[in-house]
């Protein structure tokens, strides 16, 4: 399967050309690494105002939740297409737009009162969701190779500190002003981190151009989107329903026959014959079940935090009170990325992912026994978090340690889908285990105490799967040649090798 060679990017970002100084590479990261911030913060936004949502938007509370869903399926559709659209085109570039997305979806829901521009606003919002995995992909072009392990490590560990630091910033917004100002808030700092971005971050030198496999991207999405509505939604239709089955049949079907097209195509939005090279396929597996794993402690620590003490396991405190009990975590997880970087040169990435997810494991473990105070809950928080930033370090790494520069973007886009799933797919077990595990308080069934010690339980079992997925992964760091002389193309060059290398070989 031919691709179309690799080319260098146009002259018009904002720095010169060659390796960025230390000053320069130091900008480089922060600002990608705060674009991420922002788009974390954006996922959590709505999270304090979902009692409220129904009555702020005159819906149904069913139909309240396509806020949360909305940008979840936007997300999903968003990913894998604008990292596709990056390798070609630029990735500074599709950055610049995923930023303006998010601006514009935020200004829609700040001036919206009603459920449908609400939807509309969220959706748009969604759509930026690729910041994270582009960000990565630049630094892969950009950075020296001794930078390249710990800038990708703390990008990565931007989701998670973004994601912590948001939800008590919104919810102290929610609680002292109009709801109205939690978007113009995403809106002003999305405006701040593009103005960044334009100033600081130059446009890569490595795109493959070539024609958009708009067969492919409109066949993921259909299946992602009918995979994802599923998941997300089977719990209010009925698991057995026509709908919630039809749904996943369709999901089936479409994805067979996408992967038949993606194998054929010249140019595929995904080069599935890459993905099942064993660093990636295994790579991706563990991304799949660490997304599960840590989704569950940010399921069931708020609920425990927020039901009532006379329940006996409830701590009775505020959506406040949740958010700056699960806020260390994501410090947590910034401060180890640069042990997690530190770990994989030394050790290799293999090796940091395994640990991570033993770490991860022992967190959970933790939280069968350490479930009664705050201070607990925070402690366990935090070592689950340790483990999440170690391993989410290693994750890019391993990744573009086998795939072609010239599909770093792509490549780094479809691992963060997979974690998305993973996320999607704990929130439903979670959900059906705490639906059917109950206990009655005041006549009003609430999720048992033992039924979040399954879910705990489950996310230990998850971490450990984890594990066993990185187990396989092969010694050491694959290292595939920047140039493959027979198609003249360009493909991977060592993790931590820069793009411009000159270096030649085959396969």
């Amino acid at each position: 399967m031919s691709e179309a060679p690799a080319r260098p990017a146009d002259s018009s970002g904002p720095a010169e050309s060659g390796v960025p100084g230390p000053l320069r590479a130091n900008a480089v990261v922060t600002v990608l690494a705060f674009a991420g911030i922002v788009v974390a913060l954006m996922q959590t936004l709505v999270i304090p105002l979902l009692p409220e949502l129904p009555k702020l938007l005159a819906a149904s509370p069913s139909d309240a939740t396509w806020a949360i869903t909305a940008t979840l399926l936007a997300g999903s559709v968003a990913t894998p297409v604008v990292g596709r659209l990056g390798d070609m085109y630029g990735k500074r570039r599709m950055l610049l737009a995923s930023l303006a997305l998010l601006v514009a979806g935020s200004v829609v829901c700040a001036l919206s009162d009603s459920l449908a521009p609400m939807l509309v606003g969220r959706t748009l919002q969604g759509m930026s969701s690729g910041v994270i995995a582009l960000g990565i992909s630049i630094m892969r072009d950009e950075l020296p190779g001794e930078r390249l392990a710990g800038a990708t490590a703390l990008m990565s560990a931007s989701l998670g500190v973004g994601g912590a630091l948001g939800l008590p910033a919104a919810a102290l917004l929610a609680d002292h002003a109009d709801w109205h100002v939690l978007f113009w808030a995403s809106a002003g700092t999305g405006v701040v981190a593009t103005a960044l971005v334009v100033r600081i971050v130059p446009e890569s030198p490595v795109r493959t151009g070539g024609r958009f496999d708009v067969v492919g991207a409109a066949g993921l999405s259909t299946a992602l989107v009918c995979l994802l509505l599923a998941i997300s939604k089977g719990a209010g239709w009925g698991w057995g329903s026509a709908r919630t089955l039809g749904l996943l049949l369709t999901a089936v079907v479409v994805l067979l026959a996408w992967g038949r097209w993606e194998l054929r195509a010249g140019q595929p939005l995904v080069d599935l014959r890459t993905t099942v090279r064993r660093q990636v396929l295994f790579t991706n597996l563990a991304s799949l079940v660490f997304g599960f794993s840590m989704f569950a402690m940010v399921l069931v620590f708020p609920q425990i935090l927020q039901l009532p003490e006379a329940t006996g396991y409830g701590l009775g405190r505020t959506m406040l009170t949740v958010g700056l009990v699960l806020a260390p975590q994501g410090l947590v997880m910034m401060a180890t990325a640069p042990l997690s970087a530190r770990l994989s040169r030394t050790k290799g990435p293999k090796v940091t992912l395994m640990t991570g997810a033993l770490v991860v494991a022992a967190g959970y473990g933790l939280s069968l026994f350490l479930m009664a105070t705050v201070w607990q809950l925070v402690l366990v928080s935090c070592v689950i978090g340790a483990g999440v930033g170690l391993s989410y370090g290693a994750m890019p790494a391993l990744v573009m340690g086998a795939v072609p520069v010239s599909a770093t973007a792509a490549a780094n886009s479809l691992n963060t889908l997979m974690r998305s799933i993973g996320t999607a797919v704990s929130s439903a077990v979670a959900g059906v285990v705490l639906a059917r595990m109950t206990t009655s308080f005041g006549g009003v069934p609430l999720p048992a105490e033992n039924g979040f010690r399954v879910v705990m339980g489950i996310g230990a079992g998850a971490a450990v799967l984890a594990f066993g997925f990185a187990s396989f992964l092969p010694r050491g760091q694959a290292t595939a040649p920047a140039v493959e002389p027979a198609e003249g193309r360009l493909v991977a060059s060592a993790p931590g090798a820069n793009s411009r290398d000159e270096a030649t070989g085959s396969e």
